[in-house]
This record gives C-alpha cells, sequence and structure tokens, in this order.
C-alpha cells in the first residue's frame, strides 16, 4: 500500500518502502513514513555506486558505545558495525572495521539495536480525552471505555482506520522503534475483526488477534459470546494473524474462557499470549505458563505463585509503564521478576483509553524511575526482552546475521534515555540497512 495520507515525511534515499516488525526479508512499509537520510556532513563519509543487484554494506564506525542486546557481548566501546544486505555482517572495534561499501560516521555516539514494542493496540477510531479527564480528576479506571473505542473503530471506514495507524507507526518509528506488535480487539464482530488485523498486516508480521478483549454489549452472555470468538470470528481472523491473546481479568473473561479461548486460538496454529493480572490478582500469570504462552503482559499484581510460575514456565513478563502512568495505577514490580529468573520487556501498549504513548524512550525512563530497574535492565527489556516476548532471534539485537535494525542516539550513552526524559535523542533510525529516519 502507498500513498497514506496525513503522514508526515516521505520514503527518500533510504530506498522504497518497508513495514515495521516483518520477519526476515519482510514486506514493505507504507511510504509516507518518516523520511529517510543519512548523518549529513559527517567527514570521511562516502558512498560508492554498485549496479543494481550486487550486495552492499553499510560501515558504522566511531560508535562511542555500542549497546549489542546480546547477553554475550552487550557493551562495547570504540566500536564499529557493518550491516550487508540488511543483516549484520561484522562488529568490533572500530580501528579494526573493514571496508564497505557506504560509510556512517556516528561521531560518539551511542548505538542501540532498534526498539522492540511487543504489546500495542494501533487500529482503532475515536477519541477518550474526556476519560483520561476524568482519571485525572480521580475517578478509577475500570477498562469500561473499551467499548467507546469499539463503538468508533466500528462505524470508520478502512482509510481512515489505516491513515490512523500509519500515523502511529510514523511516531513511533522516529522514536526508534523498528518492530512492532500489533493487536485487534476494537472491533468485536467477526468482519470487524478480520479487517482490523488485515489493515495490521499491511504494517507488521506480528499481528494478534484479540477478539477476547472485552464481551460487547450486544452479546447474549459473555458465554455466547466466547463460542463466537472460538468459532466463526476465529475462522475470519486465523489467517491474518500470527498471535491469539484474551484479556483475563475481571470484568472481561475468566480463567476458564480464557483458556478455551487461547486453546482454540492454539488448535488453529495461532501462538499464545495473554493479558494477565494488570487490574488486581487473578488468573491470567498462571494461564500463561499453563498454556505455554510467549508472554503475560502487564504483570501489575503477582503473587509469589504467580512469579514463580512464570520463572518455571519462561514466559517473558511484559510490563507496560505507560498504563500505569495513565491511569495512576501502582507500577509492576520489575525487580521481584528479575530476581526471581523472569525474561522482562517493555512495550508502550500504545491504545487510546489508558496508554496513549507511542514512545518506546519515554517507557524506559518511567521503568528506571518507578519499576526499580537499573537504565541497562530497561534498555535491555525494549530490546532483547521485546524480541524474546515475539519468540524472534533476529530483532532487538545486534549480532552476526541479525536484522541491522539500529538507532544512534544523540547521547553517549543510553543511560541518557532515563537520565534525560522526555528529549528528542534518537538521531537516526536505520532498518534492515537502510535509513528511515
Amino acid at each position: 500500500m502507498s500513498g497514506v495520507s496525513g503522514v508526515r515525511g516521505a520514503a527518500g534515499a533510504a530506498g522504497g518502502a518497508e513495514r515495521l516488525g516483518g520477519a526476515a526479508g519482510g514486506a514493505e512499509r507504507v511510504s509516507g513514513l518518516v523520511g529517510a537520510g543519512r548523518l549529513g556532513g559527517a567527514e570521511g563519509d562516502e558512498r560508492m555506486s554498485r549496479a543494481e543487484g550486487e550486495r552492499r554494506s553499510t560501515l558504522f564506525h566511531r560508535i562511542g558505545l555500542l549497546y549489542t542486546g546480546d547477553p554475550e557481548r552487550e557493551e562495547i566501546t570504540d566500536a564499529a558495525l557493518v550491516v550487508e544486505d540488511g543483516r549484520v555482517a561484522w562488529i568490533g572495534a572500530s580501528g579494526e572495521a573493514p571496508a564497505a561499501d557506504e560509510r556512517v560516521d556516528a561521531g560518539g555516539r551511542c548505538v542501540v539495536p532498534g526498539f522492540v514494542d511487543s504489546h500495542a493496540h494501533l487500529v482503532f477510531a475515536g477519541d477518550r480525552t474526556a476519560e483520561f479527564a476524568a482519571r485525572m480528576s480521580g475517578e478509577r479506571y475500570t477498562a469500561g471505555g473499551i467499548r467507546t473505542t469499539v463503538a468508533a473503530t466500528r462505524a470508520a471506514t478502512d482509510a481512515a482506520l489505516t491513515e490512523r495507524t500509519a500515523a502511529l507507526i510514523d511516531e513511533m518509528l522516529a522514536q526508534g522503534t523498528t518492530t512492532v506488535e500489533i493487536k485487534s480487539g476494537y472491533g468485536l464482530t467477526a468482519g470487524d475483526e478480520r479487517r482490523s488485523l488485515e489493515i495490521a498486516r499491511r504494517f507488521t508480521a506480528e499481528t494478534t488477534f484479540l477478539g477476547a478483549h472485552v464481551v460487547p454489549p450486544e452479546a447474549p452472555s459473555a458465554d455466547d459470546y466466547v463460542r463466537l470468538v472460538t468459532g466463526e470470528m476465529l475462522a475470519a481472523c486465523a489467517p491474518y494473524a500470527r498471535w491469539v491473546d484474551v484479556f483475563c481479568e475481571r470484568g472481561a473473561f475468566d480463567a476458564d474462557q480464557s483458556r478455551e479461548i487461547l486453546l482454540a486460538g492454539t488448535k488453529s496454529g495461532l501462538l499464545p499470549r495473554v493479558h494477565a493480572n494488570q487490574l488486581g490478582e487473578g488468573p491470567g500469570a498462571r494461564l500463561a505458563a499453563e498454556v505455554g504462552a510467549a508472554s503475560a503482559d502487564h504483570c501489575t499484581h503477582l503473587t509469589d505463585a504467580d512469579v514463580e510460575a512464570l520463572a518455571s514456565a519462561g514466559v517473558v513478563a511484559t510490563l507496560l509503564p505507560g498504563a500505569e502512568f495513565s491511569t495512576r495505577s501502582p507500577y509492576p514490580d520489575a525487580r521481584r521478576l528479575l530476581e526471581a529468573g523472569v525474561t522482562v520487556a517493555l512495550a508502550t501498549d500504545c491504545n487510546p483509553g489508558s496508554s496513549f504513548t507511542s514512545s518506546m524512550p519515554f517507557c524506559v525512563a518511567l521503568a528506571v524511575r518507578e519499576m526499580r530497574m537499573t537504565p541497562l535492565e530497561a534498555v535491555r527489556a525494549a530490546t532483547y526482552g521485546g524480541a524474546r516476548a515475539l519468540r524472534r532471534d533476529d530483532v532487538g539485537v545486534l549480532r552476526r546475521g541479525a536484522a541491522g535494525d539500529l538507532v544512534i542516539l544523540d547521547a553517549p550513552s543510553y543511560v541518557h534515555l532515563a537520565y534525560r526524559p522526555g528529549v528528542p535523542l534518537v538521531a537516526q533510525v536505520w532498518k534492515e540497512g537502510r535509513r528511515l529516519v
């Protein structure tokens, strides 16, 4: 798809279009996202023209601090790396760097992998400003506003939903996100859930069927709606999704209903993930462990048994501090999870009601300030952890063979993401060796 209106910039020297989050060799990104190019005026940078179709390589050199995301070698000072044909081909000391077709001088800046946002709700219409203002005036968040977005989304045209999604993708890219997961969940009919996933697939391969977000008001009962979700709706949506998710929470779906939905999804070839323990203690985290989910998301209210279950089953705990910020709720205790050996991911939970942020740097800063994470743990969770939550080993990390997705920060260290919250520190964003910001 191309020519989406109302989105900043245009695809330029980076060449063509490319979608965020695609698997290796993924599909094209919607044109009109943030423009492309290189750091201008860096002395010694050069390009060499080669015949179309030949292998091309880019050397990033004079990197002050390279955070690789690779547990075997997380940080390298005075570093360089080479991306060839979209993949990392070499990493080492800047003085030992091999020749390449193009040279990009990082000028002592810090380089990190592109952020992996493994939990986002981007296909929606409408506005919930009044709900946010009410919460800031002291009203409690109960997830009831989801139905407001459902009504607006059902009434919206495909073009309007696509334009809104493209604008949010554009925001994410400008802030260093190169891989994103997108959920459905604001349609809650077979047709509306399917079209939400069809739109999401235009932007990412990481699409999640979340027909079990809440029970819509027209459903005769929760059990009747579960039958719809596991029957007609799942059949319509499975071809467009990689994942199946459920909001296992009071006011949404109980443990038995959630289990039925997740098992039906896995039987249809989808991989499970769970909205778990956001509003209070409940069965979500342990259900995620039981069904072998890739991640349990939110994890705000966990018992010792919940933490032990996540650790034993190898389920990633995806923490979403933007939701706590926007709802004035308690933050998850990341330190408790990390000390138990649970892999932690950070994601934005970008949605119109409870976390309307598209900024992974903002979530990193919140994680450090409010969730007892060190800057290293937070940037790890925003890259490597997010990739683990999507069961990907080709993104969120810079090592040989991984995707050439990287962010050059206008700072000497990733610590500045928390040290200077709210400051636009993303100088360049490269995806598969092409500059997009």
